[in-house]
């Protein structure tokens, strides 16, 4: 898959779709690779008219590792003491450099859990470069921040053993957590998706960054009234990791942003819901101005 250099890093990157289509931005979560938007999803969202374009963030997947930074001091950040290599300032200024690489100029946005963070930061930092807003599973962070449920805080503590198998084994116990208790669980396929991530890139370095980052962000609760652009918040009833709450919140202080909550629905954007997603963000982006291509998403 290509790269290009964006904000001082490489950044990879996939697109589905036609070019000249509009474009529609993923942002992924904590550690998680860009290959975490299932290809199903995408091609689904590139069928409903989008260019979609989904990429590792900086410590991810094989995107540019922070390595010089050293290893996350986590015991610090959990005592109250984050010492961040980078905010998810930067980060966002990288998903704004990937798009001004690919000569684009405003994009859909769509961040999960941490990308939706990010993604709440393009949209009040960079707000020429967003076209509609959409936050799935996110939060405000922060003060303003609801607390995992003690279930889902248990992921960031336990250690997996030292082997391909012991360590593909551990992420799919954080899925079926993620998942919640009483949500159908396909095995096999979290499975695949387990041994396909972990082969691809193994780095908890990077994701412990990312992490003691996210842990280091203000709340951004008061801000997001700044918001205008379309904006759709979509959340799980069954969230344990970012309880339904804090989707609400910021829904709240978004005008005019639509609340979409799903029963059944954990940490996890269930396949079974993709119809109902993709069909929802297709709506928030046909709120926005209207836009020819090659105009305003082209610089």
């Amino acid at each position: 898959m290509p790269q290009v250099r964006a904000n001082g890093i490489d950044l990879e990157y996939q697109t589905f779709g036609d070019p000249a289509a509009a474009p529609l931005l993923l942002v992924s979560g904590l550690g998680a690779q860009m290959i975490t938007w299932d290809e199903g999803l995408c091609e689904r969202l590139a069928g409903n008219g989008f260019h979609v374009i989904r990429f590792d963030n900086r410590d991810a997947g094989l995107s540019t590792k922070i390595e010089e930074a050293g290893p996350p001091d986590l015991v610090a950040a959990q005592a109250g003491n984050p010492k961040p290599a980078y905010q998810l300032e930067d980060m966002a200024d990288d998903a704004v450099g990937l798009l001004q690489a690919l000569g684009i100029g405003a994009s859909h946005i769509v961040g999960a859990s941490m990308g939706g963070y990010i993604s709440q930061l393009i949209a009040l930092n960079h707000p020429s470069r967003v076209l509609s807003l959409t936050l799935i599973m996110s939060g405000p962070s922060g003060k303003d921040g609801v607390r995992p449920r003690p279930e889902a805080s248990q992921i960031f503590t336990r250690v997996p053993g030292p082997t391909r198998e012991e360590r593909i084994a551990h992420a799919i116990a954080n899925r079926r957590i993620l998942t919640g208790p009483d949500n159908p669980f396909d095995e096999e396929y979290e499975r695949r998706r387990a041994e396909r991530l972990y082969d691809r890139s193994y780095y908890p370095d990077g994701m412990g960054r990312q992490l003691i980052a996210s842990m280091a962000a203000p709340s951004r609760l008061g801000r997001l009234p700044e918001v205008t652009v379309p904006a759709l918040v979509i959340h799980g009833l069954d969230d344990a990791l970012l309880p339904v709450d804090n989707g609400r919140r910021i829904a709240a202080a978004i005008p005019g942003a639509h609340l979409l909550e799903l029963e059944g629905m954990g940490h996890n954007i269930p396949v079974r819901y993709w119809r109902e997603i993709s069909d929802a963000i297709v709506e928030v982006a046909r709120k926005a101005s209207p836009v020819q291509p090659g105009a305003a998403w082209s610089s």
